[in-house]
């Protein structure tokens, strides 16, 4: 069953190419007002990956030049985000229950993020009404190294009824 979030997907990704990079980056910041501060750029979204572009710009520099940290899990908490939200039922609330972001060395340029899960994940969240698991989340820089290892831990309830 797909959810609304996953119909909007959809209907762009059928669509001009050309258009939906720029059409998913409007229908995820317009939803998720702080990350567009930051211009991020999502460049794939499907069932199973989610993968985002974020400029090193100035707005989203740290004190030395690089992407800042807080920019950094930005990214890596969006693309988790979205491959998760994508897959959850309407009727369910997505909670962030921990991000593990460990800095391996200093980040050089431009950043992409590529998060993913898996067939048993996926099957996890249809069969059960309350469950979490990890995502894991790919940051790589312009150097095309990995500068940080993160963990998403994302958990699922079902929406309380309105008063």
């Amino acid at each position: 069953m797909a959810n609304r979030l996953s119909k909007m997907v959809q209907r762009i990704n059928s669509g001009p190419k050309f258009m939906r990079s720029w059409l998913l980056t409007k229908l995820f910041c317009s939803q998720v007002k702080y990350a567009n501060t930051t211009g991020i750029k999502i460049t794939h979204i499907d069932h199973q990956k989610v993968e985002i572009e974020l400029a090193n710009k100035r707005k989203v520099q740290n004190h030395i030049g690089g992407v800042h940290a807080v920019a950094a899990a930005l990214l890596a908490e969006s693309a988790s985000g979205i491959v998760f939200g994508i897959n959850l039922p309407d009727s369910q609330l997505p909670l962030l229950k921990s991000m593990k972001m460990d800095f391996l060395r200093r980040m050089e340029g431009a950043l992409k993020a590529k998060a993913t899960i898996t067939s048993e994940q996926l099957d996890q969240m249809k069969a059960q009404d309350k469950g979490d698991f990890l995502v894991e989340v790919h940051i790589t820089d312009e150097s095309g190294e990995e500068p940080i290892a993160c963990l998403m831990h994302w958990a699922w309830v079902t929406k309380r009824a309105k008063k």
